[in-house]
């Protein structure tokens, strides 16, 4: 396949490559090595979140190099740019964790300018922690030009006192340490060996989640999610992404194509059947959105109600990410499911086939206790459940993997921000059956919806995962285990019951029957309801008042713009 294969006539890149007028641009390009063929091929942006901040992404720009070869290889002319990330595990537990959710808007934001800035033709996006991903995938769509998507590897297992560890045991270590479980001196021979390479997360998280959303969405290449970051088959998938992005432009396959309702409803299947992390119900309606799919945090819900539960997964239950590799990847749980007539089959993707032709070749690996068959699930309903009730109206979720009881009622022990929960729970104030709400931590309150790991895994650490609720309107991390209720809307900031709760109501939350109250009389609600009053945010300039200001409610995704509904100009058809 050569540059002649390729129509420039019809591609974005013909606005800054063709003709006398653009004779100034194709200056710049010669002066940075370009040849006149290079100049006169499709352009790719090859875009990654390789940075410094965390290991998650520090193995991306070698992939990115490996992913412009393929390009290359295809015919094309690669672009490589970055752009940000801010990484979960860095920002917990501190107001730092306040520009996580606004990281995704931004990143999608800054593809997007950037792609059409210079108008490239089609992209190749490489992710490495949570909020990369749902991020490079709504960009993908919002532009609408050939894409592939591969995500940049995970972590390897630490070792600690002979058995694997992630990330999850380092936080749940601080709350062993607090309750006087752990020396100072485990601690920190904990923290130097549970992290060993680069690469996200290892378990189940929001990394590992959203990078199975991709090859059950259909964006990306089968089996490019699962070799742990420092492996070199990674850099062959990288290839592979890279010549695939040019077959897509050749036979003008794009996002929207692929990325269906059923689509989406194969995503909302694997994170349910994996115990997948709660925030894919924040990022899989905001993807929805930008291609103008209704698709919001009951529509995932109803998926995850009737999905079974089939891989063994942590937080909630043993394996991590490295053993879902070593018995033959995602493929596996997308088989698993095709063959338990729960996937939608006939959905096209990346490569050019449907889901079921990709997976045609593919043999269940019954010889392994990583995922079970359709026919014999852990539990016959999904990991993650939605929740509606008069204490959340427009919807809260829990991930309820690994959980033995779906029942808590208790009294709520009322907070309104995380630190003072935290403070709370590393003094250990607070008693069995205690329900702790943390609220003020939504997408407007926060702002930036922020993630509660460092609470909920102290609490693990001390003993009592088990014995308390944790409600918020924020988040939780992919790593949170335990009865803890995320994305409470509406939430506190814009008046939402979860504002009005005093210390001592009861709350009764049933992960069975899918319901969230608050046990208090309508006329009381009603009179605190009308002495309830917006409190003052400390947030009034820069990017988070920004996402305060624009920011829309979490049963949405989350989203701070009109969307694909309200788009009259497609970028891929400039």
């Amino acid at each position: 396949m050569d540059a002649k294969t390729f129509d420039k006539s019809k591609l974005p890149s013909r606005h800054v490559t063709e003709g006398p007028s653009r004779a100034p641009h194709r200056s710049y390009y010669y002066a940075m090595g370009m040849t006149e063929e290079e100049i006169h091929r499709p352009f790719v942006g090859v875009a990654s979140c390789w940075n410094e901040a965390a290991p998650c992404n520090i193995s991306l720009m070698r992939q990115a190099q490996a992913a412009k070869a393929g390009v290359k290889i295809g015919g094309g002319t690669p672009r490589e740019f970055c752009t940000i990330t801010v990484t979960d595990g860095i920002a917990m537990g501190h107001q730092g964790m306040k520009s996580s959710l606004v990281s995704r808007e931004v990143i999608a934001d800054s593809i997007e300018l950037t792609m059409r800035g210079h108008c490239y033709d089609a992209l190749v996006g490489i992710a490495g922690c949570d909020k990369s991903l749902p991020g490079i995938m709504m960009s993908m769509l919002r532009l609408n030009v050939p894409s592939v998507f591969m995500y940049g590897g995970s972590i390897l297992p630490g070792r600690y006192k002979g058995r694997d560890v992630t990330v999850q045991d380092m936080f749940e270590g601080v709350g062993m340490h607090s309750a006087g479980k752990m020396s100072d001196e485990e601690l920190h021979e904990l923290e130097c060996v549970a992290c060993p390479s680069a690469g996200s997360c290892g378990g189940q998280f929001t990394a590992n989640t959203m990078a199975c959303v991709s090859e059950a969405i259909g964006l990306a290449l089968p089996g490019s999610a699962g070799a742990p970051a420092p492996y070199e088959s990674r850099d062959e998938y990288a290839t592979a992404s890279g010549e695939a992005v040019m077959k897509l432009i050749a036979h003008g396959l794009r996002p929207r194509d692929i990325c269906t309702r059923k689509a989406f409803e194969n995503a909302a299947i694997i994170v349910a059947a994996t115990g997948g992390s709660t925030n894919a119900a924040l990022h899989l309606p905001a993807m929805a959105h930008e291609c103008g799919i209704d698709f919001d945090l009951f529509d995932v819900t109803e998926i995850f109600k009737k999905t079974p539960y089939i891989a063994d997964l942590k937080p909630g239950g043993k394996y991590i990410a490295k053993d879902v590799f070593d018995i033959g990847g995602v493929p596996q749980i997308l088989k698993a499911l095709l063959d338990g007539g729960i996937l939608h089959g006939d959905c096209i993707t990346v490569t050019g086939k449907t889901m079921a032709e990709n997976l045609s070749s593919v043999t269940f690996n019954t010889d392994q206790k990583v995922i079970y068959p359709v026919s014999n699930p852990i539990t016959p309903t999904g990991g993650v459940v939605g929740l509606r009730g008069t204490l959340a109206p427009d919807g809260a979720i829990v991930k309820v993997a690994g959980m033995k009881n779906l029942q808590f009622r208790g009294p709520a022990r009322c907070f309104d921000c995380e630190e003072d929960a935290f403070r709370a729970v590393d003094a250990r104030q607070y008693q069995d059956g205690d329900v702790f709400v943390i609220r003020y931590e939504g997408p407007k309150g926060g702002p930036g919806m922020r993630e509660m790991l460092s609470t909920t895994a102290a609490l693990y650490g001390q003993g009592s995962g088990d014995k308390v609720a944790l409600i918020t309107d924020g988040r939780f991390s992919g790593a949170t285990r335990g009865f803890c209720v995320g994305h409470v809307g509406p939430e506190a900031a814009v008046g939402g019951p979860i504002g009005l709760i005093k210390d001592g109501d009861m709350i009764s939350m049933d992960a069975e029957k899918g319901t969230i109250d608050l046990e208090v009389d309508a006329t009381e609600f009603e009179r605190r309801r009308k002495d309830w009053k917006v409190p003052p945010n400390m947030y009034q300039s820069g990017a988070l008042r920004k996402f305060a200001d624009q920011v829309g409610p979490a049963r949405y995704g989350a989203v701070t713009h009109a969307g694909g509904k309200a788009e009259v100009h497609c970028y891929a058809d400039i």
